[in-house]
């Protein structure tokens, strides 16, 4: 969700349901070598309660020297109108570049390392009295699923809550996710630490299905979210035994709209023209004229331009 999470697009999640939200991921030694642009990623703005911040990294020393940066607010950039809920270990991402370089999901490889990484995480954090979370994933790949093991090893060195998500690294994002890796996790796991279910949410039936077959204490819903942040609602409803409709295409074209904005006010009009091309693209689909719309969309230089094709197609 790296490009995607950021602070206008959390505050939309928050707005339509979500109960926490989590920044995009933070390179614990970008943040030790005081890179200006790493630490934006940290912003948490008003309304964004409850926004816990991510880091990846492979070196304990540097994991624990960046979360207690973070914890503090004590760096360059550092903007924080909420305090961070918690500092997140992410060792579920399966991106090449992050796998490469030893971090995110290739850290599953090594349990004993990553339980030396939450212990210095959880050392460092104890001065602020934030917990430590961590994201996993079933394991690296179908010889070597290991989740039970690594969210035990967590466990013991100070991980308050776990995010599992059902499939290896190898399977990235196909076939589906495995329900049963979560149920194991969580059955292996004293009751004191929360295991949350990560995988497959695309709607309120399966937010239910996920939160019955495996007993976890929460669901983390992730690309789903892109151009339908109303998941959450759906969601809610769901669990409510609740009728849920979904939103108008004027009402996504609309919130679109507030996105980009949101976009542009935090890193100016080019930048935010640019990374909102594809980000708009995602509210449209399915929408009548949908392809035609995002070949206007990814030729948009301004934010005017973006807001004329939202607002015209939408008369069409």
């Amino acid at each position: 969700m790296a490009g995607f999470t950021d602070a206008p697009f959390r505050l939309l999640c928050r707005r339509f349901g979500a109960d926490r939200t989590v920044t995009e991921m933070i390179s614990a030694q970008a943040m030790v070598y005081k890179d200006q642009k790493t630490a934006v990623l940290a912003k948490i703005p008003s309304g964004d309660t409850r926004c816990a911040i991510q880091i990846f990294g492979h070196d304990p020393a540097v994991m624990g020297e960046a979360a207690a940066m973070l914890a503090a607010g004590d760096y360059a950039g550092a903007s924080y109108v909420h305090p961070p809920r918690a500092i997140d270990i992410n060792m579920g991402c399966p991106v090449r570049k992050i796998v490469t370089s030893g971090d995110g999901s290739a850290l599953m490889q090594n349990p004993a390392l990553c339980g030396q990484i939450v212990a210095a995480v959880h050392r460092a954090l104890l001065p602020y009295g934030l917990p430590v979370t961590v994201k996993i994933r079933a394991g690296w790949d179908s010889t070597h699923i290991n989740a039970v093991e690594v969210a035990a090893v967590c466990a013991e060195n100070g991980a308050m809550e776990i995010a599992v998500h059902g499939r290896t690294r190898n399977q990235m994002y196909a076939p589906s996710s495995d329900n049963g890796i979560i149920r194991a996790v969580r059955r292996a796991l004293p009751d004191s630490v929360s295991v949350i279910g990560n995988g497959d949410i695309r709607s309120g039936e399966d937010a239910r299905r996920m939160l019955e077959e495996t007993g976890c204490d929460g669901i983390m819903i992730g690309r789903e979210t892109l151009g339908n942040p109303w998941i959450f609602s759906g969601v809610r409803a769901a669990l409510a035994g609740e009728a849920y409709v979904h939103p108008t295409e004027d009402v996504l074209r609309r919130t679109a709209m507030e996105l980009i904005e949101g976009i542009v006010s935090d890193k100016g009009e080019e930048r935010g023209v640019r990374e909102s091309r594809g980000r708009a693209a995602h509210f449209i689909r399915g929408m009548r004229g949908s392809s035609r719309m995002r070949e206007q969309i990814n030729r948009a230089q301004t934010l005017e331009e973006l807001r004329s094709i939202l607002e015209r197609e939408g008369t069409d």
